[in-house]
């Protein structure tokens, strides 16, 4: 077996110059040296190794000249991947949302030009990539969000002296995409969700997830703060209590977040305590166990012996997919999706038969059919987020606009501008006074 090899940089004598020299194994496992200025074990030898080490410790992944001139894109790809697995994190040592976009990026322009020198990658490239987002079909603003993370991809290299700068300077020529010049789609704002139809959806929630979408009309609080409520972030000091989420979107800002919980939803919260303060209100695993002691009641024969040992052999040892102790944003509205589709089910013949599995539903649609299935869904689907903008209407219909802010957790009007929606009847009611 062979010696591992140091990535801590060693100080040698080069044998024919008689000069020092760095070498060290980087991050992809690959043996690189550096020729230090003066002789072996003189003082600008000793300085230049002693830089060399703290730009080491600072940018693990540096390269030699030789290696930054023939880069690839793939190169360049892997080591920004790596650096922000580590730099976009949460407080819980969770990769964020962030790193899920930037592997979408990173993997079309491996598709399109991984195997192209990154020096070489220039503005009718970007434009290139830019093209192939828009002919699938994303939004403008979408385009321009993940053409925007292609530019950072290439900042940080230039910080790390991988690339020339002149390389990025190129590419922040290249403008974003304007309305109305681009054959790009818009985003539709997002609508709000009528009381009754989330009432029809309720029906066909399990207790927990139920429990996220009264606390969200409520509180007006973000899918992901809902979902990570626990009752040891909970002040329940006053009157009205107050959650402040250990993690939020402006957790990395620095911004404190506060979402006051009243009467009602202190009521509501208070069907799911536990004997743990630690244990996440909202839980799937608890609703899975809820499910089945559930069923074991509901059974109309005893559970015999042989039933039991039966159901032990069958039970898998290690399943593939158990249960979580919390929700996420994904889960919850996968959850919703699926209540929609059962309480909004499409007409005959693209309904699902009684007794037919998903699988054989989908397979017995025709192409035509299953495009009319998939429309229906749009317009009878509604997403968690809609609450909070739904009730951010309230309050600002009832309150006005810097109640709204305060109970939305925005620190600027604007944004609650977006979440808020103006109140017609109000500029209606002005307009047959003085119009």
């Amino acid at each position: 077996m062979s010696r591992p090899r140091k990535s801590i940089p060693s100080y040698l004598p080069h044998a024919q110059s008689g000069k020092a020299r760095a070498v060290w194994t980087d991050q992809s496992g690959n043996r690189q040296f550096r020729m230090l200025p003066g002789l072996f074990d003189s003082q600008e030898s000793c300085s230049a190794f002693a830089r060399l080490q703290l730009e080491l410790a600072a940018t693990p992944h540096q390269l030699s000249e030789r290696a930054t001139a023939v880069l690839s894109m793939n190169e360049m790809l892997v080591a920004y991947l790596r650096y922000a697995e580590q730099h976009y994190q949460g407080p819980d040592k969770q990769p964020t949302d962030e790193i899920r976009h930037l592997k979408t990026v990173c993997r079309y322009l491996k598709e399109l030009y991984g195997l192209t020198p990154a020096k070489d990658f220039g503005p009718l490239a970007l434009k290139a990539v830019c093209q192939k987002f828009i002919a699938m079909g994303w939004c403008r603003t979408t385009v321009n969000a993940r053409i925007e993370r292609v530019r950072r991809v290439f900042r940080r290299a230039v910080a790390e002296e991988m690339i020339p700068p002149t390389v990025h300077q190129a590419l922040a020529a290249v403008t974003g995409l304007q309305r109305g010049r681009t054959t790009a789609t818009e985003t539709t704002p997002i609508e709000l969700v009528d009381d009754a139809i989330v009432d029809v959806t309720l029906q066909y929630l399990n207790r927990h997830v139920r429990g996220l979408v009264e606390f969200q009309r409520l509180t007006g609080c973000r899918p992901r703060e809902a979902c990570r409520l626990r009752r040891c972030d909970i002040d329940m000091g006053g009157t009205v209590w107050q959650y402040r989420p250990p993690q939020h979107k402006g957790s990395w800002r620095g911004k404190a977040r506060t979402i006051s919980i009243g009467p009602k939803a202190q009521a509501l919260l208070r069907e799911f305590f536990t004997t743990d303060i630690n244990d996440y209100l909202f839980s799937p695993a608890r609703a899975v166990e809820e499910l089945r002691a559930e069923r074991s009641a509901k059974r109309k024969t005893p559970q015999y012996p042989s039933h039991m040992k039966r159901n032990a052999k069958k039970r898998k040892a290690k399943p593939q997919r158990t249960p979580t102790e919390r929700y996420n944003r994904g889960s919850y509205e996968v959850s919703v999706d699926r209540a929609c589709d059962k309480a909004f089910p499409p007409p005959e013949p693209l309904a699902k038969l009684p007794g037919e599995s998903q699988t054989k539903w989908w397979a017995r649609l025709t192409p035509d059919e299953r495009i009319e299935v998939k429309a229906w869904q749009k317009t009878h689907r509604w997403s968690p987020n809609q609450l909070r903008h739904t009730q951010g209407t309230k309050v600002r219909k009832e309150f006005g606009l810097e109640a709204a802010g305060a109970a939305l957790g925005h620190s600027k009007m604007s944004a609650t501008e977006v979440y808020a929606e103006r109140d017609a009847q109000l500029a209606a009611t002005v307009a047959a006074k003085i119009g």
